[in-house]
């Protein structure tokens, strides 16, 4: 199986040996590492490193070593090096796979059911968006899918709506998610009436009128008791969590941030931007099937066999 390794070369120089005796430096050795990546990228004192131990990689004679970085809040992010068995030189980057879809890694992140979808569900194409309810640019972002999406696409896209509330900055967005989840439980096709409805809202919502503002909205369209349960129970707080470790597990690092078929598409996209996204997967999808899937088998007859 070929590989293709995409990178930067990092560690190319040599200390001289003094008297022959000096220890050279080397990338497996986590103290050296962090001060070279320090030097280099000119990180702050107030950014910490977690540098895992070394492991053997896809790549052979290369050891790949993962750096997660954090400022201890709001901040995170993991970058992988594939370091040589001598420690001598690094590359960052990734390893592709050319027999298989360059987002194969994400791809395997992103299955799983259970989160709210609008659009056909053998669609050829599935736009999966992280959001937070109190993010501005998620508001905008939702503003532009729900006005073209299903009308540009009614049988080619999907829309899956995955939550990443940013709890640090954003008070109420966490309570908002769950009790999203909450109306998705009582009826699916509920949720997105309260999706339109919190983003709309979103000046207006606090921590403290979050809950009645929401069961006013759906009096009468729902069992307002059972909601009022589920939310005061956070009986859909377990399914806010998986929404977030995934988020996580694919360093998702702000909101919004889609991903077309595993195609990565970071930020409030302008609809033309995004539609040339859809469109060229819409296209790859009828040619050569959708990501992930066995497309096809083909038989050839055998002369004399029935």
């Amino acid at each position: 199986m070929r590989k293709v390794v995409v990178g930067a070369l990092l560690w190319t120089c040599l200390v001289p040996a003094a008297f022959g005796q000096a220890k050279k430096p080397t990338a497996l050795d986590k103290a050296t590492l962090e001060a070279y990546l320090r030097h280099q990228f000119l990180i702050p004192a107030n950014i910490q490193f977690s540098i895992e131990d070394a492991k053997p990689s896809e790549i052979p004679s290369m050891m790949l070593v993962g750096v997660n970085l954090t400022d201890g809040a709001q901040m995170k992010q993991r970058v992988e090096f594939y370091v040589s068995s001598d420690g001598r030189k690094m590359i960052q980057g990734k390893v592709f796979d050319i027999t298989d879809s360059p987002f194969s890694t994400d791809l395997k992140l992103l299955q799983g059911d259970g989160n709210p979808v609008l659009g056909p569900a053998n669609a050829p194409v599935n736009l999966e968006i992280f959001s937070d309810f109190q993010c501005q640019y998620c508001k905008e972002a939702a503003k532009t899918i729900r006005a073209n999406v299903e009308k540009e696409y009614p049988a080619k896209v999907k829309v899956v709506f995955r939550d990443f509330p940013l709890e640090q900055i954003h008070p109420w967005a966490r309570p908002a998610a769950i009790a999203g989840r909450c109306v998705h439980k009582l009826e699916a096709g509920a949720f997105w009436q309260y999706h339109d409805w919190v983003f709309e809202q979103q000046a207006n919502l606090t921590v403290e009128n979050l809950k009645q503002k929401t069961l006013e909205f759906f009096n009468g369209k729902l069992d307002t008791l059972q909601l009022t349960q589920c939310i005061d129970a956070k009986a859909t707080e377990k399914d806010v969590d998986r929404s977030i470790a995934t988020a996580k597990a694919l360093q998702v690092a702000s909101t919004p941030t889609m991903f077309v078929n595993g195609r990565r598409v970071v930020g409030n996209a302008a609809w033309p931007e995004l539609k040339r996204v859809l469109d060229y997967e819409v296209d790859y999808a009828a040619k050569h099937g959708k990501p992930g899937e066995a497309c096809c088998e083909v038989k050839l007859p055998i002369p004399g066999a029935k």
